[in-house]
């Protein structure tokens, strides 16, 4: 089974070799009929430290590497400055 891919906002980078991404999903209401947006936050792996807050990042599923971190950084963007 292929491993889940999400793409996300660093939203934190204080800690070493980890950043904090906000993955945010947009689905329909089954009621109201109207697009709703819904976010949750994962911590992932980056070993080289080199992505900071506000760069767009792809992560995917990774065996665990701490009690938090399920998931590693594959690729990145940088933030236009």
């Amino acid at each position: 089974m292929p491993k889940r891919m999400l793409q996300g906002v660093v939203v934190g980078d204080k800690q070493d070799k980890t950043v904090i991404v906000r993955v945010e999903r947009r689905f329909t209401h089954p009621v109201m009929k109207k697009t709703v947006r819904r976010s949750k936050k994962y911590h992932a792996h980056d070993e080289t430290n080199q992505y900071a807050v506000g760069d767009t990042v792809w992560i995917e599923e990774h065996s665990p590497i701490s009690k938090l971190k399920r998931w590693a950084v594959v690729q990145g963007e940088k933030r236009a400055k």
